[in-house]
């Protein structure tokens, strides 16, 4: 059994690998050659007056692996000037440190194969399976790049949407100006292309064929009036495109419809977390501290999946003046399982990782 740091997956998976098997495990839910379970939460009470404990965890199995992937946040949502609830920040043992796992298992014996840390392979795996949204839903022509963030996630979706479209030019809005000069010059030399910061979200979408909204914002980040026609759009959560957006679209896609649904009761609440659902401890003091919504008004279930798209069952671009959208959720187990078993196999290959007895994991105890 292998120990995998985020320096090893790093140097072992590149972004058009975590592109092409994210595809390929995909494609294989229409056959039933891949599999997935929904994420998942649990919420208890932390030592922290305005936080929660929160404990996220999904699984997937393709091409013989199996992935779990859990993680462990102490969660809090600031409120803007106007009261909303306008961003999400996390931790696990104090500010900066975070707790992440994917445990990788064979389905072919049920062996053990390998704890590796989620950091790099969450950013790579989301970022990839944002480009095979541009891949299937932008125009073969687009050449520039409006991105609304400048964090690690907006890093990731730059680098795999090159991979797949001729990108030459990249506007960049965060609201940190610091942040977002940063990423200019980092982006700019890192992928020998133009990238410029700009001043508002609004400026970095005018003109752009492709944008990308890569932020932790719970409200839309951009107006449904400042779309384009041919422009194609991919998120990175639900929040930051709302239903008036969506309503703008001539064609939207979700990655995948999943979704785990239960009746609100024993300690099940589907709105809890702005309506992504969970098991929940808490009275009801303690529980002022976490955002609801209500969950009538989720837009994803109205979504057709990628499945539907590549079964041919919906249409996708039809024409360059669509306005094209991909809603960058779901099928989180099966890009754990598939860019997992990827890393797997190269460090195998190479040699790679801290390897430990997979006997320590196994027990003559039947359970």
């Amino acid at each position: 059994m292998l120990i995998i740091s985020n320096e090893i997956v790093e140097q072992t998976l590149d972004m058009q690998t975590c592109i092409d098997v994210q595809e390929a495990a995909f494609r294989g839910l229409a056959s039933r050659a891949s599999v997935l379970r929904p994420r998942i939460d649990v919420y208890a009470p932390s030592q922290w007056e305005d936080s929660y404990f929160r404990w996220g965890s999904t699984e997937g199995a393709c091409n013989g692996f199996f992935a779990s992937r859990i993680k462990s946040d102490i969660m809090s949502w600031p409120k803007n000037e106007k009261g909303e609830v306008a961003n999400q920040s996390k931790f696990c043992v104090k500010p900066g440190t975070y707790c992440g796992l994917v445990y990788l298992f064979s389905t072919d014996n049920g062996e053990p194969l390998a704890i590796m840390n989620d950091g790099i392979l969450q950013h790579m795996r989301v970022g990839g399976a944002a480009a095979i949204g541009a891949k299937y839903l932008s125009r073969d022509n687009s050449k520039t790049l409006g991105m609304i963030g400048s964090g690690g996630m907006a890093c990731s979706y730059l680098e795999a949407i090159k991979c797949v479209r001729d990108i030459e030019r990249v506007k960049v809005f965060s609201r940190n100006p610091e942040n977002r000069n940063i990423y200019a010059k980092k982006m700019a030399a890192k992928l020998g292309i133009e990238v410029t910061p700009v001043e508002t979200a609004h400026e970095a979408m005018k003109g752009s064929d492709i944008v990308c909204s890569c932020t932790d914002s719970m409200i839309p980040t951009f107006e449904a009036g400042w779309l384009e026609p041919g422009m194609f759009v991919v998120n990175l959560n639900d929040f930051e495109v709302g239903p008036s957006q969506i309503n703008y679209f001539d064609v939207a896609i979700r990655q995948g419809n999943e979704k785990i649904k239960l009746p609100d009761g024993e300690g099940f609440m589907n709105a809890i977390g702005g309506g992504t659902g969970g098991y929940v401890a808490g009275s009801d003091m303690e529980l002022e501290r976490v955002p609801f919504k209500d969950p009538s008004e989720e837009t994803h279930h109205l979504l057709p999946c990628f499945v539907d798209l590549v079964s041919g069952n919906v249409p996708g671009r039809t024409s360059d003046d669509q306005i094209t959208y991909y809603e960058n959720q779901g099928n989180n187990g099966l890009q754990f399982a598939s860019c997992g078993g990827a890393v797997y196999l190269k460090c195998k290959e190479q040699g790679l990782g801290n390897e430990i007895p997979s006997e320590w994991f196994l027990e003559d105890i039947r359970n």
